[in-house]
């Protein structure tokens, strides 16, 4: 959630604000928030949304493959200490770069528990409600979002933009916390952590081959010694690329993946814009006085109501692949349209009320979009499933967006035909879960995994507190 938040403080008006202007007859009025105070343009204020993108593409793929090996609760508390410092910073940001590059770091948060934290929640929901608990999880999206409108936008009017990121990142410390004190956490597909060895035996071998070597061959042992411990270090390496490559194949030869991540960049692509130039886009058409409040407001609600419909709907429908493509495919359209429609209103009810229920529709994929993501794979390969979808809806989605919409706005300057030219890219998105519904598709979730422990590893497992196998347990 306050993740999101973050995301909402930012787009808002209190906080981005808006550059300096001056009237035909001289009179001139300052800039506000961090667009008037580092005088930026809209494309420079668009890139300042998706530079988190840097540090989540660079930290979700070691996250998820960290995962097979290191308790995931300590990575959450490592990549959350990350996300607080980096937060932080940006209240002490004092240029563009400056701020960008803080930006950039924020997104390493994200990724510790983007990979994580759904397939945790798969894994201990109730079999008729798995959908609705994973809407649950991800209504914070758009909450987050919405009550970072508001948040920032009383911060930013009252105080001054940079406690608004001060405030987060102490808000966020706890949990950094938590994440290093919690009960370790064994996800379905993967050894527990006690259980994990590697060759023991092998090692032993070698241990007593060491001890036999005499006092008087010291060097020939220190150099036996250090060949041996860069060998376990190149095998590790290799191992463990070998099997990130193989898992990626296994991930982009699935069609049902492919095509549900390819829907799902083009959906993000409007929402993420949405999310950062909606306050400023009812705000230039509309003339609306309390923009954030007003989207936040309609955010809040729609977002919840709308995204915990989704799950629940899928899972009355009976959760299955085929149809969550249906529900995607049916809500993504129909609320395409509401939304299309709204800004062709000249009125501003009217605009609020089909844009309404067009949230509304289109904030019901999120339960189904990530029930496909984790049950179109093997239970091991959820958490880069939900990895590689993040980072992609990413990449193709939301991070180019708001530039784009930025550079778009700055060459039509007409803020009523950019919103109706990015809105119409929601109907490829539910073509595109449309054809998913004719895909063959199999619900893996119950399907064995090679990571998964046998009751025999179990009963020959070595206390990990044994100093030998601290060591034995890096062999490849």
């Amino acid at each position: 959630m306050l993740n999101y938040v973050d995301r909402g403080t930012i787009a808002s008006n209190g906080v981005n604000g808006s550059l300096g202007t001056c009237t035909s007859s001289g009179t001139c009025t300052s800039g506000s928030g961090i667009q008037g105070e580092f005088n930026l343009n809209n494309f420079e204020d668009g890139v300042l949304s998706s530079a988190f993108m840097v540090g989540l593409l660079v930290a979700s793929p070691i996250f998820a493959s960290l995962s097979k090996s290191v308790n995931p609760f300590r990575l959450i508390g490592v990549g959350l200490s990350v996300w607080t410092l980096a937060t932080a910073g940006c209240g002490f940001s004092f240029n563009f770069w400056s701020i960008t590059i803080c930006r950039m770091v924020v997104g390493v948060g994200e990724a510790s528990f983007i990979s994580l934290a759904a397939p945790f929640i798969d894994d201990n929901a109730p079999i008729a409600q798995k959908t609705a608990w994973l809407a649950i999880f991800y209504m914070c999206i758009p909450t987050g979002y919405a009550l970072g409108y508001v948040y920032g936008g009383l911060v930013g009017t009252y105080l001054n933009w940079r406690f608004a990121f001060w405030v987060e990142a102490i808000l966020m410390l706890p949990f950094a916390v938590l994440g290093f004190v919690m009960k370790p956490l064994n996800l379905k597909g993967f050894a527990p952590a006690e259980s994990k060895q590697a060759l023991i035996s092998e090692e032993t071998d070698v241990q007593e081959v060491q001890d036999a070597l005499n006092d008087s061959a010291k060097p020939t042992k220190e150099k036996f010694s250090h060949m041996f411990s860069k060998m376990k270090c190149t095998c590790i390496d290799l191992n463990q690329f070998s099997r990130f490559i193989k898992d990626m194949k296994a991930l982009l030869v699935d069609k049902v993946y492919v095509v549900n991540v390819l829907g799902y960049c083009a959906y993000n692509f409007v929402l993420g814009a949405y999310s950062y130039w909606g306050p400023k886009a009812g705000y230039k058409i509309y003339n609306m006085s309390d923009a954030d409040l007003i989207f936040g407001g309609i955010t809040i609600v729609c977002g919840i109501l709308g995204t915990l419909a989704g799950g629940y709907v899928l899972d009355l429908m009976k959760s299955t692949i085929p149809n969550a493509f249906k529900l995607l495919s049916v809500t993504t359209f129909f609320g395409a349209i509401f939304c299309f429609t709204a800004f062709c209103f000249q009125n501003m009810y009217a605009f609020l009320a089909f844009f309404s229920v067009g949230e509304l529709l289109v904030f019901a994929i999120q339960g189904p979009v990530n029930y496909i993501c984790l049950h179109c794979v093997n239970p091991s390969l959820r958490p880069l499933s939900m990895a590689i979808s993040t980072v992609s809806i990413h990449i193709f989605g939301d991070v180019p967006s708001s530039p784009l919409v930025g550079v778009l706005q700055d060459a039509i300057n007409n803020w009523r035909e950019t919103s109706l030219i990015l809105t119409s890219i929601l109907f490829p998105a539910a073509g595109i879960w449309f054809t998913g519904i004719f895909l063959h598709s199999v619900d893996r979730f119950n399907e064995d995994s090679e990571g998964q422990v046998t009751e025999v590893d179990r009963s020959n497992a070595t206390p990990l507190l044994e100093p030998r196998v601290a060591e034995t347990s890096l062999i490849c």
